[in-house]
């Protein structure tokens, strides 16, 4: 049998929901938390804590469906579009919340977002996927290839948000106000133009680098592709779906924050980056589970690349439309030295070509003590 090469862009085919689906556990029973979470928010007297809980519930359910949709849709399209659309409809729910935020002036929680969507994807995803996945198979192999050039990407990406960040620290005088924009939309279309580039290598050039080990056989005349008119369908209500709630749940963010203690800083790098990519975590904890630890690490490793090559210089684009004259790289040296302590120890952790369950613990306990020292951090009044 030949493998099929894989990348993060490339897409899983999932099953269309069936009625007895729909009657098990599922992340979708979430979805009655939205009209709830809108009723709430009109109101008016609700404390935020709770309407921002409901409205942080209700995203999950159609951050999954956004992941289902794409997918979807890309059973109808081939590899190059539907990589294409992984790519861009993969971090959806974590650009709608960031873009809403945004929109409201909460710039700190935009780059706070940032950074937490990527250490949730290093040290949560990766790390439930190693620990769960290795308490069930007690070592996992995977192609370390593939990882070699998602660690690269990351290393670069992170030099690529610090240095902008130091130099907006250092020259933060006015007569050098002037070259910041300047400095943000040059580093904003490098990014873009090697996002590019990576999906060109992984979907084109270099498919076998991301071939995926002891992949299981598929028998594709069994398999079942849902039409693309539903793929569509859904990803467009999802769309909607987490834009609605993406609009309450900031809309409650800050004073939900200062209610509960929490600062913005901590609403971003843990709340908000939970909450949105919530489903694709969960995919990548699933395929951890399921031996297939070459899926679970491109979900987890792919969705860090798009996040920061794609999510965040799109933000630097998109700030002026959205009332904001400009959206600033310029993040704490708490924030990078964070990120730079979760992409070291990822990198150290994978590149082996193999799993256990205790590097999956390993990943999990930075994230803990990154999440303590947030927390702990006093809210600003």
């Amino acid at each position: 049998m030949t493998e099929k090469p894989y990348s993060d862009a490339q897409p899983m085919v999932l099953a269309p929901l069936s009625k007895s689906s729909l009657l098990r556990p599922s992340l979708l029973w979430l979805l009655v938390l939205a009209p709830i979470a809108a009723i709430l928010d009109g109101i008016g007297t609700v404390p935020a804590g709770f309407v921002f809980f409901c409205a942080a519930l209700a995203i999950v359910p159609f951050a999954k469906l956004i992941v289902q949709g794409t997918e979807q849709v890309a059973t109808h399209t081939g590899a190059t579009i539907g990589g294409l659309l992984n790519a861009t409809f993969g971090n959806l729910p974590e650009l709608i919340i960031a873009m809403t935020a945004l929109r409201a002036g909460l710039l700190e929680m935009v780059r706070a977002s940032i950074v937490g969507a990527l250490l949730a994807n290093l040290l949560v995803a990766l790390g439930l996927s190693f620990l769960l996945g290795g308490l069930r198979h007690h070592s996992q192999e995977y192609n370390p290839s593939a990882v070699r050039t998602y660690s690269s990407t990351m290393v670069l990406a992170w030099i690529s948000l610090a240095l902008p960040s130091a130099f907006h620290r250092a020259l933060d005088t006015e007569p050098h106000l002037g070259v910041h924009a300047t400095l943000d939309l040059v580093v904003a279309i490098v990014l873009l133009g090697l996002y590019g580039l990576f999906l060109l290598y992984s979907l084109r050039t270099h498919p076998e680098t991301f071939t995926e080990l002891n992949a299981p056989a598929v028998d594709e005349e069994a398999e079942e592709h849902p039409s693309l008119a539903r793929g569509i369908a859904t990803l467009l209500v999802a769309s909607l779906g987490a834009a609605w709630m993406s609009e309450i749940l900031v809309g409650a963010a800050e004073q939900a924050g200062h209610s509960l203690g929490m600062s913005q800083m901590f609403m971003g790098l843990i709340v908000l980056a939970l909450v949105g990519g919530a489903a694709e975590s969960g995919s990548a904890i699933a395929m951890g589970r399921a031996n297939r630890p070459d899926l679970s690490i491109g979900i987890a490793l792919g969705s860090c690349v798009q996040i920061a090559l794609f999510v965040a210089p799109v933000l630097v684009l998109v700030a002026p439309a959205l009332g904001q004259s400009q959206f600033r790289l310029v993040f704490s040296q708490a924030e990078m030295w964070m990120l730079f302590g979760a992409v070291l120890l990822g990198a150290i952790v994978t590149t082996a070509g193999h799993s256990t369950w205790f590097r999956g613990a390993q990943l999990l306990a930075l994230y803990l003590i990154i999440a303590a020292i947030l927390y702990l951090i006093p809210a600003t009044p």
